[in-house]
This record gives C-alpha cells, structure tokens and sequence, in this order.
C-alpha cells in the first residue's frame, strides 16, 4: 500500500504550481485552450493538462541600430529602444509563436518606414512627435499579439563625419550672424542716442562745453596724460563760465 501512498504523493505534486504575481498560465486541455489562472497555487489534472507560463512584467527591448536614409538623403544610423508588456496572456502564446522576435523584427521595420519620411532637421527638432509615431504604429500590429507597446525612444543618431562638420561650420555661420545683428542694433541704437543728444546741445551751445570739461576731467585722473589747452578753447571755457554765473544770478 505504500507504493499507492508514495504514486499519489508524486502525481499531486506534479499538478501543482505556484504562479507569480507577474506571472500568468496559460491551460490547454487535451491540446485546447480552456482558460488563464493565475497568480497562487493553481492545480492541472496529471497528463491531460498543459500549461505555458507568459510574464506581465515590461520589456525593455533594445531595437539594433539602423541604416536609414532621411528624406533629405542623409544617410544616419539610428538606435532605438522600446518598451511592451503583456496584456492578453492567450493571444501572446495562441496568436505567435515568439512575440518578443516578433515585436523586435516590427520595431526595426517600423523605424525605418518612419524616419524615412523625415528630412534631418525635422528628425533632431521632432523627435517626440517621430517616437509617437512609432509607437503607434508598432502597437497596432502587436495588438492581436496580446502585446501593448507603452513607449518608443530614439536613443542614438550617428552622422557620417562630413555631415557633422558641415552642421559644425552652419552652427557657427549662424552665432557669428546673430552677434552681427546684436553689435548692429547696439550700433543703431548708440546713433539714435547720440543724435538726440546732438539736438539737446544745438538748443544749449553751452552744454557741449560743459561736455568737453567733464570730459578732459575724467582723463586728468589717471595722471599720466598731459593736456594742452589751446587759446580759443580757454576763451571758450570763459564764456561757458561767464553763461553760467548770469544763469546762476538770474534764478
């Protein structure tokens, strides 16, 4: 009889599993799908029934890098990376044989297809909208697959080396372009100053002399510069003093 105790003992441990939380069974019946269980402890009926285990956890897949041709005629490398999960555990093992290969093989597809259309500005200035993109179209042909695609990134653009230079030398064509237009807009607004400037001292004859002596002040206190004074400037610095003290009087 202890054979019989020891035959029973064997045939239920064969039937039970334990399933993980992230884990899900998939159960055929004699070859026929009859429904998932999962997660705990579930039991199959010795012989008769088979299971196959498909994990609900995200995939991080990384999508080789690629040999594309933009729409500019550019040729690039590009490297991707996508991320899916199982959400249907019967399509993913019913539907295709091996949905991680077959998510793979649509991805490096797609990626092409997409870039493609693309001209190289575009792809560096829109590359959320061209991930999008490739997601969406990924995750609508893994959709009967039981698999949903939650994100496409491109990770890495490689320009051949005469494309790189050639964006090199355009980078700086445009900085030297944009500190011109700086350094004229300053230019044009130094004329505007001085030209205002110019009709307050035509009103006051006497404010460009009084300039002139702020002027020769502010030089004399280095004291290193000799300053010779010329006899018609003194006559003139007489007069602005002399205009001065009749002001001063006056008010």
């Amino acid at each position: 009889m202890w054979w019989i105790i020891l035959l029973i003992v064997i045939v239920l441990a064969s039937s039970l599993r334990v399933i993980k939380q992230y884990e899900r069974a998939v159960i055929f019946f004699l070859g026929k799908y009859t429904g998932t269980r999962g997660p705990g402890l579930i039991i199959l009926i010795p012989v008769l029934e088979r299971m196959t285990r498909v994990y609900l956890r995200t995939v991080t897949m990384d999508i080789p890098t690629q040999k594309i041709i933009t729409k500019d005629n550019v040729s690039i490398d590009i490297a991707a990376v996508a991320y899916y999960h199982i959400v249907d555990p019967s399509k993913s093992v019913i539907a295709i044989e091996n949905v991680y290969q077959a998510v793979n093989q649509i991805s490096q597809t797609t990626v092409r297809n997409i870039v493609g259309r693309f001209s190289l500005d575009q792809l560096l200035s829109q590359t959320g909208d061209i991930n999008e993109q490739i997601k969406n179209v990924i995750d609508a042909h893994t959709e009967p697959w039981g698999a949903e695609v939650t994100a496409v990134e491109i990770k890495d653009i490689v320009l051949p080396d005469n494309m790189q230079r050639a964006m090199a030398r355009e980078a700086e064509a445009e900085r030297e372009r944009r500190a011109k237009i700086v350094a004229a807009e300053g230019e044009m607004q130094a004329a505007m100053k001085l030209g205002e400037a110019a009709d307050v001292m035509a009103k006051h004859p006497v404010a460009l002399q009084l300039r002139t002596l702020q002027t020769m002040a502010e030089i004399s206190t280095e004291k290193n510069s000799t300053i010779i004074f010329p006899a018609q400037f003194m006559t003139t610095v007489a007069e602005a003093v002399k205009t001065i003290n009749n002001d001063s009087k006056v008010s």
